[in-house]
């Protein structure tokens, strides 16, 4: 049976690196999608509100949490989806599915295009190291944007 619940600002709704059995729906209100929660390179990675869903990741494929969620507002209306209650949910809610679809597709391009840059900025620095010229510094740029992006990101795919 699907859960709904009040939650208030601050409020951790799961932890990245925990288990995940459910998803939830934002009934009211605003949460914020953090890597790092509560260290120095906390990261907030995007703020979602009414009507969109989070923690489908885990739902599905039984990995750990990729991010953490935290609630940004007072009376914000959680509602817990379980294993048992997936199918059910989205029978009743098929936008629901196909904007999980979606969100997910946009993930995949833009992790492949975030892969195809890194690629080709490691494919330049190793080509100019070969050829003993010095680093230009959108070069330099670029690897310190990909080295400080992926640094604090780990395994991220957008969140979960």
């Amino acid at each position: 049976m699907n859960k709904t619940k009040e939650y208030s600002r601050g409020t951790v709704v799961f932890r990245e690196g925990e288990t995940g059995n459910s998803m939830y729906n934002i009934d009211f209100g605003k949460v914020g999608v953090y890597r790092g929660y509560g260290t120095k390179d906390e990261k907030l990675i995007a703020e979602l509100d009414s009507e969109k869903v989070f923690g489908e990741m885990s739902l599905l494929d039984h990995a750990p949490r990729s991010a953490t969620v935290v609630v940004l507002e007072d009376k914000t209306l959680l509602t817990e989806i379980s294993e048992e209650d997936f199918y059910d949910f989205f029978e009743k809610n098929p936008m629901k599915l196909v904007n999980i679809m979606t969100n997910m597709c946009n993930r995949l391009r833009k992790t492949t295009e975030d892969y195809r840059e890194a690629c080709h900025t490691v494919y330049d620095a190793v080509e100019t190291e070969k050829k003993g010229e010095e680093k230009s510094k959108s070069l330099i740029e670029r690897i310190n944007d990909l080295c400080e992006f992926y640094s604090t990101m780990s395994y991220y795919p957008y969140f979960d």
